[in-house]
């Protein structure tokens, strides 16, 4: 049996250092303050504890007095990186450091955490005082937000990406081929792979081609395999990715930079549903649902010539449009802590945010790289980082540099104002009429919110007609 320590001599009953009616309106002052309070002396025993600690921690009063303060806050920086042990050795305050505990009931808890030095009346130091703050009630409301704005593995508060949540269940339901078009690292195989699992097909194989990674002969073999003796070394059948992903989903990614000589026989399998393998003397039928997706927009290279009309239309049944992240920047602190979670699982740290400066740094950055670049940059960030927050030391240089340009252009934007207004202004008008004043079409050709529009042609007194 542990026996209990006995209280050190600066604690008294009631967990304040001096007696008497001080005391208790000192502690009465304590009791009312919402934020967990308790002090400790110059051997880190606690000496006082309010109200709102003995609830946060589950731990009563007087259990906890005259105890050491890592066996009873049991936090994850007690042994290593402790604040209030730091306050005591500098002198420096830590304000709102984020931590976690484990309480009375062995629930971990989030908490940021306060600490400053306690001095007597002639400056002497005589411990220490932390304060601290349950998170819990905004941990919940972090995942409430995050529930809200997923789906599938996809993030994102934006109106345009959350319109297509919205019909996305109804694109999965049908075996239309689906065309994704968006910029480079901008979450199409997110989508392919969500139609997929939403599908009826979604317990069938999900099989991915790069079209644009491999020349015409492998990538003809690799989409519709070959036969023995198809060539020198076919030494035995090999099937492609159409017979591996029978019954289910072929997604074609980057389907813009096929040659005309495979966009010829990517057509016949979407008409005829069915192929030969290389080097065979039979048509194979293909039971596949085609996905393709593309940073190119292929209308644009339909009408230079680029890509064949015909397959364009075939392809072109179902399209979802991607906005690049410099679009949707609303969704950059979602995805900040998404990474964030994942990484931290990965590499066993411990990471809970990112400073207020990161935030605006990254708030800044046009990142045409898109989500993947935003996720490379939090991926280094979190290698380089072994605090608890990621400060702008841990950034990519190439980030922050991006970050002062695009300040620092926008800086000079007041002058551009008045021409951009007026351009504005004049496209809202023009697209209105072309609408015969229909305010969701304008907004839909404009790729705005229906409310976002009304706010505009508010500001600007547009009316129709």
């Amino acid at each position: 049996m542990t026996r209990k320590k006995k209280p050190s001599s600066t604690a008294k009953k009631g967990g304040l250092v001096k007696g008497g009616s001080q005391d208790a309106f000192l502690r009465t002052i304590l009791d009312s303050v919402a934020d967990g309070v308790f002090t400790v002396d110059q051997d880190f025993r606690i000496t006082s504890l309010n109200r709102a600690a003995e609830r946060i921690l589950g731990i009563p009063r007087d259990q906890a007095i005259g105890q050491e303060c890592c066996e009873i806050f049991r936090a994850d920086i007690c042994h290593q990186d402790c604040a209030l042990r730091e306050t005591l050795a500098t002198g420096r305050q830590i304000i709102d450091k984020p931590v976690s505990i484990l309480n009375g009931r062995a629930k971990r808890i989030p908490i940021s955490v306060s600490t400053a030095v306690l001095k007597d009346a002639k400056g002497g130091i005589i411990g220490g005082v932390e304060t601290f703050r349950d998170l819990s009630p905004l941990e919940i409301l972090k995942k409430k937000i995050h529930k809200q704005y997923s789906y599938e593995d996809i993030i994102s508060k934006n109106h345009r990406i959350q319109a297509i949540f919205s019909v996305l269940p109804d694109i999965a339901d049908s075996d239309s081929t689906v065309l994704i078009e968006g910029p480079s690292g901008s979450g199409k195989e997110l989508f392919a792979r969500a139609i997929h699992n939403l599908s009826t097909r979604k317990g069938k194989p999900y099989v991915v081609v790069n079209c644009g990674a491999l020349p015409d002969t492998l990538l003809e073999s690799e989409l519709f395999g070959y036969v023995k003796g198809a060539f020198t070394d076919a030494k035995r059948d090999k099937p492609g990715r159409f017979a591996l992903a029978e019954g289910g989903t072929l997604f074609l990614d980057e389907v813009g930079d096929l040659s005309f000589a495979m966009q010829v026989k990517l057509l016949r399998v979407l008409q005829e549903k069915e192929y030969e393998p290389l080097g065979g003397t039979h048509t194979v039928k293909a039971n596949v649902r085609i996905l393709a997706a593309t940073h190119h927009d292929l209308r644009e290279m339909v009408r230079k010539g680029g890509f064949r009309e015909d397959l364009y239309y075939r392809l072109n049944v179902v399209k979802i449009i991607l906005p690049p992240l410099r679009e949707r920047r609303e969704d950059i602190p979602l995805l900040i802590d998404h990474f964030l979670e994942q990484f931290n699982v990965r590499m066993g740290k411990n990471i809970s945010g990112v400073s207020d400066e990161v935030l605006r740094c990254l708030m800044e950055v046009p990142f045409p790289g898109n989500v993947r670049e935003l996720e490379n940059t939090i991926e280094h960030a979190c290698v380089l980082c072994r605090g608890r927050r990621i400060e702008l030391e841990h950034l990519p240089p190439e980030i922050r540099e991006a970050a002062g340009t695009a300040a620092q252009r926008s800086s000079t934007l007041p002058d551009a104002l008045p021409v951009l207004k007026n351009t504005e202004i004049q496209l809202i008008r023009k697209t209105l009429a072309k609408h015969g004043g229909n305010r969701l079409k304008t907004a839909g050709e404009l790729g705005l919110h229906k409310t976002t529009l009304w706010r505009k042609m508010k500001r600007y007194g547009i009316s129709y007609p």
